[in-house]
C-alpha cells in the first residue's frame, strides 16, 4: 500500500526538544521546511492510522485507505502541535499526500498569503465609516477567502470571550424561569382570545337560517378573523418596539420578551400564505421594511426586524433564503441592517447576516452566505460561504413586461379565492358537519359530559377516520390528477411574466405535489419511486435500493425532474426547475445523472453541471457553470473535488448486488411496509385525541364558556407533545441510540429509517426561543445543559447530542448525528461545549466535538469527526478556523430595541 515510495517516514518517539504540547520541535536548521513539516504530517498521519510508516506520496484515500473521519482525526492532532501549521479539510482534500500538503503549507505563496491575512488584521481602526471596494488577497490553504477589511463595518462582537460588557450582560436562571413564565402566561392570554373569537364567530354562522346565510356569514366571519390576525402583528409591533435600531440585549430579559412576541405573532401571520405575491411585499413595508418597486421575494422566512431591511428596486430573494435582521450570539440578541441595491438577485438556500450589503446589480449565488460585515460592491457577482468573487451570472432568465394591473389583478384574485373560498370552507365546514353527523351535534347539544361519554366518543372516531384517512386518498388522488391538467398549459424553457395565469399555474403545480405528509410515508423504502413517477419524476431505470430517495423533498415542478439510474438521495433535496427574476420566469428541466450520490440540504439547480456517477455532499454548492463533472465528488461552497468512493465506505457495499441484495430488500421492503402503517395508525391516532378534545369542549362551552375551548387548545399541545415524545422512544425501544455503523441493508438500519418517519418535530419548532424547547429536547432524550437558547434548531437523532450549559442555537441550526453515502450508513454522538453559539443555518456533522466558548459562523458545514478547541471562531463550507480580523465597536450596544 504505501511501500511503492522511495521516502518513507516511520512514526517513532519523540525527539528530546518538545514543544508546549508535547510534540517533538524540529531542528532550528529545518524547522519549517517542506522536508520537515512533511516529516512530522507524516508521523502525526501513521499515528492516527495506526500504521508503522506512511510514505511522502502515498494517496490519503486511494493508497492509505482514510476516510473523511479519520482526515478530520489527523487535521484535529495537527492543530494541537506548535511546530505544523494548521490543517483544514479543504487542504486534505486538495492535496492529498504528505509531500504534497507539506509543501503547500510551507511553499512562499502559503507564506505570502499568512502575512496579507495577518496585514489585515492589524489595520488601523479608521475603517468603520464607510464601505469600499474590496480587494481579493491570495488564499491562505486553511482560511477561508476573506475579502479587505474595508468591507467590514461596525459589527458586534462575534467572541463573548473577547467582549466583557456581553459576557456581563447574560441572563441569570432567575431572569431564564421569569421569561419562561410570562411566555406561557402569554400563550394562555392569546388562546383565550383566539378561543373567544372562535367561538362567538362560530355561534353567528350557526344562527344563520338557510345555506346561502350561512356562506355569507362564514364569508363576513372569516375575513374578519384573517385581517384581525394580519393586523395584529403590526400593531404589536409599533406598539411594543417601535422601529429596530442596531442593539444587542440579553436573552430571557423583558427587553428580549417584547421582542420575543411580536417575533411569534409575525411568524404565526396567515400572510405567509401570501409568499411570492405582491401583498407579501406590502406587508413588509407595513411592518417598517423600506422596499422598492418591482420587488419579488420568494422565501417564505418572515424577517423579523423589518425596519432594518432595505431592498431597491427591481431585486429578486429567491426561495429558502434567510435574511431576518437579527441573530443570536452568546447569549445576546443582535439586530443590524440588511441592505440590497437595485436590481440585486439573492439566490436559492442563501444566508444574509446582520450588517451585510449589496451594491447595485450585484447577484450571491445559491447556498452562499455573506458573513456580519461582508459587502458585495456594485455589479459584482459572489458566491461561497463566506461569499467571494466569482464570474458566474447567477441572472438566469431574462426580463418581461409586468405592470402594476397586473399585480393589482393577481393580489385581488387572491384575495377573493381567499375570502370567498378557502375561509367559507375552514369557518363554515365544522358546523355543516357538526349538523350532518348526529353523534357529533348529540353531545354539543347535550351538554353533559357524563351522559354524553361513549357518545362522543364514537363521534370522535368515525370523525377522526373520516377525516383522517378521506383526506389522505383524496390528496393521493389529487395529485396524480390535477397537476397534470394544468402542466399542459405551460411550456418548458418559455419566459412568462410574473402575477399571470401560468405564474398561478406554476405556483398552484408546486404547491399540490409538494406535500410532507406523502414523502415522510413512502420516502426511505422501494415505495417513493412509485410515488414520485406518479407525481411525474421522469425516472428511468432505477435500480430498486430500498432508500432512492429520503423524506424531505421539494421541487418547483415534477414533470421536469429527471433522476438517473441507481441514484440515491439524502433528505433535503431542493430541486430547482423554476428560474425567477423580479419580472419574469421560467420552468426548466433538471437532471441529476446515474449512479450518484445527493447528500443533505442541497439546493440542486437546473443548470446544474454534474453527470454521471458524482458524490454531491452535504450543503454543496452545485456548481452551474465550467466542465461536465463526471466520476468525481464535489465538497464546499465554493464547490472542489474529492474522491468519489473510499476504501472504507466501499467495504460496506458488499451486499449491494446478486441474489442477497434481492433477498434483503424484500426484507427491507416488508420491515418499512410495516413502519409506514404503524406511522398512519399513530398519525390517526393523534387526530383522534385531538378529535375528542375538540368535541368535549364543545360540550362543555355551554357552562364554561370560551374557557372551555381554550383549555382544549393547550391540552391538544401538551398531549401532542407527551404523545410523540411517547412514540419517538417507543421507536428505539425506551433506550439511547447508539453509534453504528452498516450497510442500508442490515436491520439495524431498518429500525433507525423507522425512527425517522416515527419522531415529529414540528411541535417542538412551536416552543423555539421558550425555556420549553429544552424541557422537550430533554423528554426525548436529548442532554441539554442550563439556560440554552434554542431559536429554532433541528437534531434528527435527540439522543446522541449534547449541548452545554448557556449555549445559543440560532434558526435553521441542524445538529445530524448520521451520515449516509451510497450502500454506507455511520452515526456517532456530537457534543457541544458550554457556552458555544451555532450560528443561522449552520450544519455541524456527526462524531464532532466543540470545546467551551466555540462560535461557529452562520452557514458554516461542519464536517464529521472534526474536533474545535475552545475559544475558538469557526465558519465557511466547510468550516475551518476564521481569522480573527473583524472590526468591533468600541461601547456597547447593549439597550433599547
Amino acid at each position: 500500500m504505501a511501500g511503492n515510495s522511495s521516502r518513507t517516514w516511520t512514526a517513532g518517539p519523540p525527539r528530546p526538544s518538545m514543544c508546549p504540547d508535547g510534540s517533538a520541535e524540529p531542528d532550528a536548521a529545518t524547522a519549517g521546511s517542506p522536508a520537515a513539516t512533511a516529516r512530522l504530517l507524516a508521523g502525526v498521519l501513521a499515528d492516527v492510522l495506526r500504521v508503522e510508516h506512511v510514505s511522502a506520496d502515498s494517496h490519503f484515500f486511494d493508497d492509505l485507505g482514510a476516510d473523511s473521519m479519520v482526515m478530520a482525526q489527523f487535521c484535529a492532532r495537527v492543530r494541537k502541535r506548535a511546530d505544523l501549521p494548521s490543517v483544514s479539510m479543504k487542504d486534505v482534500y486538495r492535496h492529498s499526500t504528505v509531500e504534497t500538503l507539506a509543501a503547500a503549507l510551507t511553499g512562499p505563496e502559503a507564506m505570502a498569503s499568512a502575512s496579507a491575512a495577518t496585514g489585515a488584521a492589524t489595520a488601523g481602526t479608521g475603517l468603520a465609516t464607510g464601505v469600499s471596494t474590496p480587494t481579493v488577497p491570495a488564499t491562505p490553504l486553511s482560511m477561508p477567502h476573506q475579502p479587505s477589511v474595508r468591507a467590514f463595518g461596525p459589527v458586534p462582537a462575534t467572541n463573548a470571550a473577547q467582549t466583557s460588557h456581553g459576557a456581563a450582560a447574560r441572563a441569570g436562571t432567575r431572569q431564564y424561569v421569569l421569561c419562561g413564565l410570562l411566555q406561557l402566561l402569554f400563550f394562555l392570554g392569546y388562546c383565550y382570545l383566539a378561543a373567544s373569537a372562535a367561538t362567538r364567530g362560530y355561534a353567528w354562522i350557526g344562527d344563520g337560517s338557510a345555506l346561502a346565510d350561512r356562506y355569507l356569514r362564514s364569508v363576513l366571519a372569516g375575513g374578519a378573523g384573517f385581517i384581525g390576525l394580519c393586523t395584529v402583528p403590526i400593531v404589536a409591533k409599533w406598539t411594543l418596539i417601535g422601529r429596530f435600531t442596531p442593539r444587542q440585549f440579553p436573552v430571557w430579559s423583558l427587553t428580549y420578551l417584547r421582542w420575543w412576541i411580536v417575533k411569534t405573532l409575525i411568524r404565526t401571520s396567515p400572510v405567509r400564505l401570501f409568499t411570492a405575491s405582491p401583498l407579501f411585499v406590502l406587508y413588509l413595508r407595513a411592518l417598517g421594511a423600506k422596499i422598492g418597486r418591482d420587488v419579488a421575494i420568494f422565501s417564505t422566512h418572515i424577517p423579523v426586524c423589518t425596519d432594518l431591511l432595505t431592498i431597491g428596486d427591481g431585486a429578486v430573494i429567491r426561495k429558502d433564503s434567510l435574511f431576518s435582521c437579527h441573530r443570536a450570539h452568546a447569549g445576546l440578541i443582535q439586530t443590524g441592517p440588511v441592505t440590497l441595491g437595485k436590481d440585486v438577485v439573492v439566490g436559492e438556500q442563501t444566508v444574509l447576516d446582520i450588517h451585510t450589503s449589496m451594491g447595485d446589480a450585484s447577484q450571491l449565488g445559491h447556498a452562499s452566505s455573506l458573513y456580519a460585515g461582508q459587502a458585495v460592491p456594485a455589479g459584482e457577482r459572489w458566491h461561497g460561504s463566506p461569499a467571494e468573487p466569482t464570474g458566474t451570472d447567477f441572472r438566469s432568465t431574462h426580463a418581461a413586461d409586468c405592470s402594476a394591473t397586473r399585480k393589482i389583478r393577481y393580489a385581488l384574485g387572491q384575495l377573493l379565492a381567499l375570502l370567498l373560498v378557502y375561509l367559507p370552507l375552514a369557518t363554515g365546514g365544522a358546523a355543516l358537519l357538526a349538523a350532518a353527523v348526529p353523534p357529533l351535534k348529540a353531545p354539543l347539544d347535550a351538554g353533559a359530559w357524563p351522559h354524553a361519554g361513549p357518545v362522543l366518543c364514537l363521534g370522535a372516531l368515525a370523525t377522526s377516520f373520516t377525516l383522517f384517512f378521506g383526506a389522505a386518498l383524496a390528496g393521493l388522488a389529487l395529485q396524480g390528477v390535477l397537476p397534470r391538467l394544468l402542466d399542459r398549459a405551460i411550456k418548458p424553457d418559455t419566459v412568462y411574466p410574473l402575477y399571470g395565469f401560468h405564474y398561478g399555474l406554476q405556483r398552484a403545480i408546486a404547491l399540490l405535489t409538494n406535500r410532507k405528509f406523502f414523502t415522510t410515508i413512502f420516502g426511505d423504502s422501494s415505495a417513493i419511486v412509485h410515488y414520485l413517477r406518479y407525481l411525474g419524476y421522469h425516472l428511468c431505470h432505477v435500480t430498486q435500493t430500498g432508500s432512492n430517495f429520503g423524506t424531505e423533498l421539494k421541487h418547483d415542478s415534477p414533470f421536469l425532474t429527471s433522476v438517473g439510474s441507481n441514484t440515491m438521495v439524502a433528505d433535503g433535496l431542493s430541486v430547482i426547475n423554476a428560474d425567477f427574476s423580479n419580472t419574469s420566469f421560467r420552468l426548466c428541466r433538471a437532471s441529476i445523472g446515474a449512479r450518484s450520490f445527493l447528500g443533505n440540504r442541497i439546493a440542486y439547480p437546473a443548470q446544474a453541471r454534474t453527470g454521471d456517477n458524482c458524490l454531491l455532499a452535504t450543503k454543496v454548492m452545485v456548481p452551474i457553470d465550467g466542465e461536465i463533472r463526471e466520476g468525481v465528488g464535489l465538497l464546499g461552497s465554493p464547490p472542489f473535488t474529492i474522491p468519489r468512493t473510499v476504501m472504507r465506505d466501499a467495504r460496506l457495499n458488499h451486499l449491494a448486488g446478486g441474489s442477497e441484495l434481492r433477498h434483503r430488500l424484500v426484507r427491507k421492503n416488508r420491515h418499512n411496509a410495516v413502519t409506514a402503517v404503524l406511522y398512519l395508525l399513530a398519525r390517526w391516532f393523534h387526530v383522534f385525541v385531538v378529535t375528542l378534545l375538540t368535541l368535549g369542549a364543545g360540550s362543555l362551552y355551554p357552562s364554561l364558556g370560551a374557557s372551555a375551548i381554550a383549555l382544549s387548545m393547550v391540552g391538544g399541545l401538551v398531549f401532542s407533545v407527551c404523545y410523540f415524545t411517547l412514540i419517538e422512544r417507543a421507536a428505539t425501544g425506551f433506550a439511547a441510540q447508539r453509534p453504528l455503523t452498516c450497510s442500508i441493508y442490515e436491520p439495524s438500519f431498518w429500525r433507525h429509517e423507522r425512527f425517522w418517519k416515527m419522531a415529529a418535530v414540528d411541535h417542538a419548532q412551536m416552543f423555539s426561543g421558550t425555556p420549553f424547547k429544552n424541557v422537550v429536547l430533554r423528554l426525548q432524550g436529548a442532554r441539554i445543559g442550563k439556560r440554552v437558547f434554542d431559536d429554532g434548531s433541528f437534531f434528527p437523532e435527540r439522543t446522541l447530542v449534547t449541548i452545554g450549559d448557556d449555549c445559543t442555537l440560532n434558526a435553521g441550526t441542524v445538529v445530524q448525528c448520521h451520515s449516509q453515502e451510497d450502500g454506507a450508513f455511520k452515526s456517532d454522538r456530537t457534543t457541544i461545549g458550554a457556552d458555544c453559539t451555532l450560528g443561522v443555518g449552520a450544519f455541524v456533522h456527526y462524531g464532532v466535538a466543540l470545546a467551551d466558548h466555540v462560535d461557529l459562523a452562520c452557514d458554516s458545514f461542519l464536517m464529521k469527526g472534526e474536533h474545535v478547541p475552545s475559544q475558538a471562531r469557526w465558519g465557511g463550507n466547510p468550516a475551518r478556523q476564521l481569522p480573527d480580523n473583524t472590526l468591533r465597536p468600541p461601547v456597547s450596544l447593549t439597550g433599547r430595541i
